[in-house]
């Protein structure tokens, strides 16, 4: 087998996987198992797939599953410590935190990582991605607590961590 009729499967295969979801999703909304809806689920689906099109994403990366996993804990964990601090500064008898918005400069040159790591400081409670530079792989986020030296480190140690490891789960790394 060649190489482009290799991607040619690939490319029906990832379409008809698309297709399916889309139409399990759009069951799920109806919140119907009918043959109405699988067949509705298919047509917009199929909608979706042929007049909207995605771009295509050029991927050069690895995946490195001991590293996917350490990203997984350590995300988990930081939505949970974040929710926490959320909670907290809801009860707490004191005034809001002081908040402001903190440049990050990413170490990725991959589209695709700097996506997933924008995704994820959107999943952390009291951060909000506003502005991403691709160019200059910087992202601008809004942060809950700057109120001191020490929170503003503490949040860049965090996003160095979940970028060096997303680095690690999917990029191939070069030695120099």
């Amino acid at each position: 087998m060649n190489a482009e009729a290799f991607r040619v499967n690939r490319s029906v295969l990832l379409r008809g996987g698309l297709l399916i979801w889309l139409a399990l999703v759009y069951m799920a909304l109806w919140g119907d198992l009918s043959i109405a809806n699988i067949l509705g689920g298919l047509a917009v689906g199929a909608i979706v797939i042929f007049a909207l099109p995605l771009p295509r994403i050029p991927v050069t990366g690895h995946l490195n599953l001991w590293a996917l996993a350490e990203l997984t804990v350590v995300s988990v964990y930081y939505a949970l410590e974040s929710s926490f601090q959320i909670a907290w500064f809801a009860i707490r008898p004191a005034p809001p935190p002081v908040s402001g918005v903190l440049r990050v400069n990413l170490s990725t040159r991959s589209d695709l990582v700097m996506v997933l790591c924008t995704d994820l400081l959107n999943l952390i409670p009291g951060t909000m991605v506003l502005e991403l530079d691709r160019r200059r792989c910087v992202v601008y986020v809004h942060v809950l607590d700057v109120s001191s030296d020490a929170a503003v480190q503490r949040f860049y140690e965090t996003t160095r961590r979940l970028d060096r490891l997303l680095v690690a789960a999917f990029e191939r790394t070069v030695s120099r």
